[in-house]
């Protein structure tokens, strides 16, 4: 008599009186709801924040009166440049925008050049006093902005910086954040590419230069993006510090707007200053809208690179 002969089941098929597994059990439209159901959330969500941007702009081009008679009308036909016209004629918005962009080259190449020289310091060189100076620095990411201002102020004025460049640029140029998201992008650099530029001879700063800057630089491009916005929406300082209108920053002039208006405008009534509000608004709205577009992609790989464990 021959032995029985046994088979294996053939993949795919499941042996008498065996239980399906879970993962064959599952509903393959659940999937499908739950990621319909997410992109639907952000689609909605999409809409609330651009909603009062697009009413904003959209408004700047009806005629005044218009936007007060019918707020959430547009009518294409009825689309003017006046409200820019009178504005450029009323508001010194010219000289505001000279004024950010200059402090904007200035204290960004400042960030840019030494937030990253002090992580490369804090992340890869050990020296008396390190771990109580990077103490000290991430103990100031605490202190609200508030607390700062009169000591800040009176050491202008003792320096003679108020209403100057200088005031604007150098309090805050290398702040507490770029240099911590500095030291924790660098620590992440294997420290066999430093030990091997310092075997050919590299230099410290060659180094740093050569090496260090090429793996960092999706995160300095991130960094970037933020200094920029950072520098471009920055109102309590510029205000205290430089508030003559000759030195007046893009975002002081904006909150003076309506002053402007009324006063180079004999009888300008709410229409009016309404209108010439949201064109001055459009108006800032688009250098940022022009940076975030063009640097999303590097924005987006600089967070990704910064949220590395140092």
């Amino acid at each position: 008599m021959s032995a029985p002969t046994l088979t294996a089941p053939t993949p795919g098929t499941t042996s008498p009186g065996a239980q399906p597994s879970p993962a064959r059990t599952a509903r393959p439209g659940r999937g499908l709801v739950a990621t319909a159901a997410s992109q639907l959330f952000l689609v909605l969500l999409t809409v609330a924040f651009l909603a009062p941007v697009v009413w904003a702009v959209l408004s700047a081009f009806k005629p005044a009166r218009a936007i007060v008679a019918d707020p959430l009308g547009f009518a294409p036909g009825d689309a003017t440049l006046e409200n820019f016209a009178r504005m450029f004629e009323d508001v010194p918005i010219g000289q505001g925008f000279l004024n950010t962009a200059i402090v904007l080259v200035l204290k960004g190449t400042l960030t840019l050049v030494f937030a990253p020289l002090a992580g490369y310091a804090f992340a890869k060189y050990d020296f008396p006093g390190k771990t109580l100076i990077f103490g000290t620095v991430l103990v100031t990411l605490m202190l609200p902005t508030i607390v700062l201002i009169i000591p800040l102020l009176l050491e202008m004025k003792e320096l003679g910086w108020v209403n100057t460049y200088q005031a604007l640029v150098l309090p805050g140029a290398v702040d507490a954040f770029a240099i911590f998201w500095m030291r924790q992008v660098v620590a992440a650099v294997p420290d066999e590419l430093l030990d091997a530029a310092r075997v050919d001879g590299c230099s410290e700063l060659g180094i740093f230069a050569r090496i260090v800057v090429p793996v960092i630089r999706p995160a300095l491009a991130g960094l970037g993006v933020l200094t920029v916005m950072n520098i471009y929406n920055d109102f309590v300082w510029p205000v205290v510090v430089a508030s003559s209108e000759r030195m007046a920053t893009l975002q002081v002039v904006l909150s003076t707007l309506a002053q402007n208006i009324t006063g180079n405008r004999i009888g300008a009534d709410y229409a009016t200053v309404t209108g010439e509000l949201l064109a001055a608004a459009s108006v800032a709205l688009v250098p940022l809208l022009v940076v975030f577009v063009l640097l999303q992609r590097h924005f987006i790989n600089g967070i990704l690179a910064g949220s590395v464990k140092g």
